[in-house]
């Protein structure tokens, strides 16, 4: 089959489209035959070598991919076979099939694209938990970092529809879209922004050196979730503005999937896929690419300027 390899580290041209062996199902495994594959920020960690487990070349990136089960090892419900499914892989998902746990698998319903799916997978799943770790509640003023990006937007969508006032911080090139979801307001990211304070909630895909002064924006009792760090890790004095604000009450805490079980996140996103369904909720789809333009997928992320979700069409 044709997969993605990451054969050196560091920019996307170590992305190279090659041929590998087509996997096996295995006991407790089916195959899925991916028909669309999400980019996202983990794979441009992943492809610099800059994440956990990730520090040699040779292996296939994509952690999230959405096609048919066309195999199934001993062991697993014949029911899954033929069924549309969309499933979190961590690595691999760059490829024309992969091999799956069924715990890793969510049913894609009647109506729904495999690229719709993928365009919500991760970033939707991780919006949902961020906003039930915050405690949302309708009224709530929420800022949202990096409001243009995949998670971003995922929560902002989500939080708009539980009745949040929300601000959108993000780029001039994203903020007439963003304007068009229902927000409150949207503030456009260049330096000396001035973001104002009193938010009940801040959910931060971002994070970077700015982290200690968005802190500083939290009414009392304010929580604070971060949930990526697409600008890097803080310094190392960041929870300093804690301390500063110790009267406050303020609360920050982290959002990784990796902390959810199988039966969370499958209930979480067959919840997202039901609103996906019923256009409550909108698939934003930024741009599609072939499985040989993953290196072109890779620019067009880091560039930052496409709203939605970049997804590979296997």
């Amino acid at each position: 089959m044709k997969a993605v390899t990451v054969e050196k580290l560091g920019g996307p041209e170590g992305l190279v489209l090659g041929e590998v062996a087509d996997p096996v199902a295995r006991a407790g495994e089916v195959v899925v035959a991916v028909e669309a594959s999400g980019v996202g920020l983990v794979d441009v960690f992943q492809r610099r070598g800059q994440f956990p487990g990730f520090d040699r070349p040779g292996f296939v990136p994509g952690a999230e991919v959405a096609g048919r089960v066309i195999d199934a090892g001993p062991g697993v419900a014949r029911e899954w076979m033929g069924k549309h499914v969309f499933a979190l892989v961590r690595t691999g998902g760059y490829a024309q099939r992969v091999a799956v746990d069924p715990g890793q698998l969510i049913p894609v319903p009647s109506g729904l694209s495999s690229v719709e799916a993928v365009a919500l997978g991760i970033n939707g799943l991780v919006a949902k938990f961020s906003l039930l770790r915050a405690g949302l509640r309708p009224g709530e003023r929420l800022l949202v970092r990096g409001a243009g990006g995949g998670i971003g937007l995922s929560v902002v969508q989500l939080a708009v529809l539980e009745g949040a006032r929300v601000t959108a911080l993000t780029t001039a090139a994203r903020a007439r879209q963003l304007a068009d979801l229902g927000v409150e307001s949207v503030i456009v990211r260049q330096a000396g922004t001035d973001v104002p304070g009193g938010f009940d909630i801040i959910i931060d895909p971002v994070a970077g050196p700015e982290l200690g002064t968005f802190l500083q924006k939290l009414r009392p009792n304010g929580r604070y979730v971060i949930n990526g760090v697409a600008a890097g890790f803080p310094t190392p004095d960041f929870g300093m503005g804690l301390l500063a604000n110790f009267a406050k009450s303020p609360v920050l805490c982290l959002l990784s999937l990796d902390s959810m079980g199988p039966a969370e996140l499958a209930e979480a996103g067959q919840a997202l896929f039901g609103l996906a369904v019923t256009r409550k909720l909108v698939p934003r789809v930024g741009r599609t690419f072939r499985l040989e333009e993953a290196a072109r997928a890779h620019e067009v992320l880091e560039d930052g300027q496409v709203l939605g979700k970049i997804v590979l069409l296997a």
